[in-house]
């Protein structure tokens, strides 16, 4: 069953646009995607629109839908009433290249800021071994398609924008939590999450949570266990003095300073 959308949709650049109204015909189970796509075959074939797998794996189709970021191939027009007007337009976090596209580089060069995995020797029998426990406590971390909607909603960088050089956002937090969790990773993270990151400019508002489209979280899961790890470190007294006089993390109470499973530092 199909029935006409009407949709606004932002024409421009980086020299400024403005909100084009279109009404295309839908028909039922159809995303948002889809009408993007009818609209540049029947009335603006010069509409820019970044997309690739349409299977929400990508991260590709990253833009704005009635303010809410959101992916246009898992947006159904279902979620939406039939005579409703669904307002699209580009990431406000970034840079507009053309349309509903933007430049996402940013975030590239933050990967860049962030030191890999540095594993130690391998055992006597050349292999590398870790506990199926420790390798599941990541596991949610790696589901992350980069579309950087959780970059694009954090008022840090969104409503301030000359917070970025000192912020790395909720993307790559998640990639700091996961990196510290692993059991085998040699490199202390957590001066750098704290300094050049800007680990403690996030207020935990979850609102990168809200949004992430594999529904990873973000904030209970990764912000805030990396938050207590840095304060660890720098304020308390037993980890600081531990750290100096070469004893392993241990909390003195027989926890774990990272959490559960081994700790891997000295």
């Amino acid at each position: 069953m199909g029935y006409d959308l009407k949709m606004r949709i932002w024409r421009g650049d980086q020299e400024g646009g403005e909100l084009g109204d279109y009404t295309v015909e839908v028909s039922e189970g159809e995303v948002v995607l889809d009408a993007i796509h009818r609209v540049q075959a029947t009335q603006a074939g010069d509409l820019a629109v970044r997309w690739n797998c349409k299977a929400g794996k990508c991260g590709s189709c990253s833009a704005e839908i009635n303010g809410r970021p959101r992916l246009l191939c898992m947006t159904r027009l279902s979620d939406f009433d039939a005579g409703e007007t669904i307002t699209v337009t580009p990431m406000r976090t970034f840079p507009v290249i053309r349309d509903l596209v933007t430049d996402v580089s940013f975030n590239y060069e933050k990967a860049r800021q962030l030191p890999g995995a540095e594993l130690g020797p391998r055992d006597d029998d050349g292999k590398r071994r870790m506990m199926q426990i420790d390798v599941e406590r990541g596991q949610e971390f790696r589901k992350c398609i980069e579309c950087f909607l959780c970059q694009d909603t954090c008022h840090v960088v969104r409503d301030h924008d000359h917070n970025k050089p000192a912020f790395a956002g909720p993307r790559f937090f998640l990639r700091y939590a996961e990196l510290d969790m692993h059991p085998l990773d040699t490199h202390d993270r957590r001066v750098l999450a704290q300094g050049a990151a800007g680990l403690g400019l996030c207020n935990i508002t979850k609102c990168c949570t809200e949004v992430c489209p594999e529904g990873i979280k973000i904030t209970d899961n990764a912000i805030i266990p990396m938050k207590e790890r840095v304060v660890d470190r720098k304020y308390d007294p037993l980890v600081w003095l531990g750290n100096k006089i070469g004893l392993r993390p241990r909390d003195y109470e027989g926890r774990m300073e990272v959490g559960e499973g081994p700790v891997r530092r000295p």
